[in-house]
């Protein structure tokens, strides 16, 4: 998807985990709605339940979910289901979830219209969560009680009338709920003991606790526990409904916590339909920080998630496939995913772009590479294993400048491509306001790679004092390359200053360049000095950083 398209989420649950057939038969309905990115089909057999999760622009999860429940209502008879999850329909829940460049309103709306339509087609639907039309019916646990075999009686009550369509139960379907809400994670942490042992930690972890009225340790979570046949275990099955409350990694310790001192094994855990990136991010550092561990890279990061947490227990967890910031991502873009010599071609050629100040992104990000890969041949040799800690500190500095300057390299491309476009605008005011905010986003791009260049050189200085001397090269053709990206970006903060008609702005980007580049040159200056003053020997090449 393009990074301006309005994305919308919608995870429906449809009480059907044990027949392959029909579970394919509603995906097609959702694969072959236009606009609608089918993500993850999740089917659970002891529950008799699978989650779906697709995404796509709001009009089009609306048609995708009522596409799918029409399939299903031929397929689905609720008088003969059966299986460990709560339900009162076919299409149990189905909530809309905002995810790029939409509100929380748009999917308020998305959940009426789909109530609306369902409710046309003779089915009866309540609103939830955001989308409710009032407290009494915000929490699906409330319009859930009685499940199925209470709801002809419990739909007949005037507090109970449906949102949308008859206030009476369509026996073969039962009836929806459809709503708005945040980013749920569906998690379950598998118990090596009973359905019993597991529901026991289930009432000390979950936010309602138990009848007495006394709550339980974690905000944000509900929880029960069953049993689960067809992976020979029970679980604490948990919906944390705000994880940067309760974490994953918070509800799997204490769940541990629960089963230790029940004298119960934990055997892994594992996620139902999609997570957040940022979700595994959270747990990774946890346990860096509880396990003073080293490590820098994303994808190390959410592996280490993965493993603490025991994510592929039950089935493999691929990350590719299961977080859904990667199954979502935007497309590589235009001048990062070429070659060097596609790139270098495209710079020398009749186009205005890329030109000095993707180069200047560019190059500034070389020369942050070059200073990571000095601490990366440094920390975990054993010659320099005095200088483990320092190295820990200075390389994630480094990793991070390149991950924030790599993009500037087409953000540059793209910023002079809106002032083209603003210059093609009729002649007018409106023309003038679009070319002064394009020019002004032009300038901000290359003065970005500046800033980006100057958090660099502190870190720098300290690992040219503490590197491995044998990539001492390296280091100076590091310096001096974050010297000349940020000189080739003031030159092209320069440039385009001279067409901007705001002196006010014009005066406060001038001064913050200039001390920028002045800088530059001290700091480059100051590390170069730094490692000629290196008294110590170093063999270069392959040899001398082993």
């Amino acid at each position: 998807p393009l990074p301006s398209m309005k994305i919308v989420e919608c995870v429906p649950n449809f009480s059907e985990g044990r027949r392959p057939e029909v579970v394919e038969a509603i995906a097609a309905a959702m694969r072959d709605t236009p606009g609608v990115s089918l993500l993850d089909v999740d089917p659970g057999k002891s529950t008799n339940r699978t989650v779906f999760t697709f995404v796509g622009s709001p009009e089009a999860v609306v048609n995708g979910a009522f596409n799918a429940a029409i399939r299903a209502r031929d397929l689905i008879d609720m008088r003969t289901q059966k299986g460990e999850h709560p339900r009162m329909g076919a299409m149990d829940v189905c909530p809309f979830i905002p995810v790029a460049n939409v509100t929380m309103d748009e999917c308020v709306k998305c959940a009426q219209n789909l109530g609306k339509r369902l409710g046309d087609a003779g089915i009866p639907v309540y609103l939830y969560e955001e989308a409710a039309a009032s407290p009494q019916r915000q929490s699906l646990r409330d319009i859930r009680a009685g499940e199925y075999e209470g709801f002809a009686e419990k739909i007949k009550r005037p507090e109970w009338r449906p949102d949308f369509g008859p206030a009476e139960l369509p026996l073969a379907w039962g009836a929806s709920v459809v709503g708005a809400r945040n980013f749920l994670i569906a998690y379950n942490v598998n118990i090596l003991g009973t359905k019993e042992q597991a529901h026991r930690i289930a009432l000390n972890i979950r936010e309602q606790g138990r009848s007495d009225g006394k709550p339980g340790r974690l905000r944000e979570c509900r929880a029960i526990g069953w049993f689960v046949e067809e992976y020979g275990l029970a679980q604490v099955s948990i919906n944390l409904t705000d994880f940067k409350v309760t974490p994953i990694h918070v509800a799997f310790e204490e769940c541990v916590k629960d089963a230790t001192d029940l004298k119960l094994a934990v055997a892994g855990s594992e996620i139902v339909g999609l997570v957040p990136r940022a979700a595994l991010l959270m747990a990774a550092d946890y346990y860096i920080k509880k396990e003073d561990l080293f490590i820098v890279e994303e994808r190390h990061k959410i592996r280490l998630a993965a493993e603490r947490l025991g994510l592929s227990s039950v089935k493999p967890f691929v990350p590719e496939k299961c977080v859904i910031d990667y199954m979502i991502a935007k497309p590589p873009t235009p001048l990062t995913s070429l070659s060097v010599s596609s790139f270098v071609d495209a710079i020398m050629s009749r186009d205005p772009t890329p030109g000095g100040g993707s180069a200047a992104a560019l190059i500034a990000s070389v020369g942050a590479a070059l200073a990571g890969m000095v601490g990366y041949n440094t920390q975990g040799k054993r010659k320099w294993e005095s200088k483990e800690m320092i190295m820990r500190e200075l390389i994630p500095h480094f990793y991070e400048a390149v991950r924030q300057l790599v993009p500037l390299v087409d953000a540059d491309a793209a910023s002079y491509e809106e002032v083209v476009q603003a210059a093609k605008m009729p002649k007018g005011p409106e023309r003038e306001t679009a070319i002064e905010h394009a020019t002004k986003h032009a300038i901000e791009v290359p003065l970005n790679t500046m800033r980006l260049v100057d958090k660099c050189w502190a870190p720098l200085a300290t690992m040219a004092m503490h590197g491995n001397i044998a990539t001492k090269s390296d280091l100076q053709v590091g310096s001096r390359s974050l010297e000349l990206g940020l000189w080739a970006a003031h030159c092209n903060v320069l440039i385009n200053l001279s067409s901007l008609h705001d002196e006010e702005f014009r005066k406060k980007v001038i001064e913050e360049a200039n001390q920028l580049k002045i800088r530059a040159a001290e700091q480059c200056s100051h590390v170069l000095a730094l490692l000629d003053s290196r008294t110590e020997q170093g063999r270069g090449g392959r040899d001398g950083v082993l």
